[in-house]
């Protein structure tokens, strides 16, 4: 799969979300899943994570057909004590097994306080913000992690060992939008290595190394990513190895270098992944009232903290909330590689394709 290119056009939101749930049903989707799918999907290009909004159409279309992911699946809770259960997701679309780990999360959250369910036997899920978004709406603070296919080494390893394995964290604000922390314990995406070599520029210092695990700022020469930290990578490595705990060890599925590679060639082997979700009711440790209050104090200081010249201090988020606010106005700009994919799969299944709505601004 590529990185993201430059947009080519902008389309309505609601037109992109119809078309994605329409190609989910004619490739044998169940309702659940086209849901689940394109609503994680809608989360990334609504919010300017376009590396895993509705560019990953054609690649979960490929899945779904050749068996990789179950369509149809059906998820079942397999142990439960007091708040925290784990669920079988029977191979499904990993945002239909996301986001049902975190509805129960919920639910345990509003009985015990704290919810928390290990995921078994899920695929790719997306954006990880998705999931812990879907806990802050619904009143909690949510977390959601994943591990991933091997691809960023150590700190001082020579070889790729972790995926980039994301942590996303939402809390509930009153009167406005969640703060939304969600990142790669990567030093940068693949993606980026990916856009840098498309524009024939250096990487920054610290980000990826070379076949034999150098630090190299040429992205022709980038084999592995490195952890988030440059000469404090312990860190990054640290954080990656807490997702993996989460995420593969306690849920009996597999690390990172046993999980085949997302893009193929096998699609249709199940990749037999984890996952992990958690939803915290504040209520449970004061009143909803004395949260809210915090949290605007807290939220209040911070962005009004003194900057440097030039720049702003946001709270985790703001940019995220920004663009999307962008994009509801303007359209969710899209490049031609997507548009050439949804050109394709309107053919294939007689589906009538997107139009877009401008020109990239």
């Amino acid at each position: 799969m590529t990185g993201p290119a430059q947009p080519t056009a902008r389309y309505d939101a609601d037109a992109l979300d119809s078309f994605c749930r329409a190609v989910f049903l004619a490739v044998g989707a169940d309702e659940a899943t086209a849901h689940a799918a394109t609503r994680a999907m809608m989360h990334g290009s609504r919010l300017g994570v376009d590396s895993h909004g509705v560019r990953l159409l054609g690649h979960y279309v490929s899945t779904m057909t050749q068996g990789r992911v179950n369509p149809r699946p059906a998820l079942r809770i397999l142990s439960e004590f007091g708040a925290v259960a784990t669920l079988d997701a029977d191979n499904a679309h990993g945002a239909l097994g996301a986001y049902r780990g975190q509805e129960k999360a919920v639910e345990l959250a509003g009985r015990f306080g704290i919810g928390a369910v290990a995921i078994r036997n899920n695929s790719h899920f997306g954006p990880a913000g998705a999931f812990a978004l879907a806990a802050a709406e619904a009143g909690c603070i949510g977390m959601a992690v994943c591990n991933s296919d091997s691809f960023m080494r150590l700190h001082d390893g020579a070889k790729r060992f972790h995926g980039t394995n994301p942590i996303a964290i939402a809390v509930p604000v009153e009167d406005g939008d969640p703060w939304l922390f969600d990142m790669a314990t990567s030093a940068i995406p693949y993606n980026r290595v990916q856009l840098y070599r498309s524009l024939g520029i250096p990487l920054p210092e610290a980000t990826a190394s070379d076949p034999a695990g150098r630090d190299t700022t040429d992205p022709e020469r980038a084999e592995m990513l490195a952890p988030l930290g440059g000469e404090f990578g312990f860190k990054g490595a640290g954080l990656a190895g807490f997702v993996e705990i989460l995420s593969a060890v306690l849920t009996g599925m597999k690390l990172s270098f046993e999980i085949l590679p997302m893009p193929g060639p096998d699609l249709s082997t199940p990749r037999g992944m984890g996952a992990f979700v958690m939803a915290i009711r504040p209520e449970a440790f004061l009143p909803r009232e004395s949260f809210q209050d915090n949290m605007a104090r807290y939220l209040a200081a911070l962005r009004g903290s003194q900057a440097v010249p030039g720049r702003t201090v946001m709270a985790p988020g703001d940019r995220e909330w920004a663009e999307a606010e962008r994009r509801r106005s303007l359209g969710i700009p899209v490049d031609q590689t997507t548009i050439d994919s949804f050109n394709h799969l309107a053919h294939a299944y007689g589906i009538p394709a997107p139009v877009p709505v401008r020109s990239p601004v």
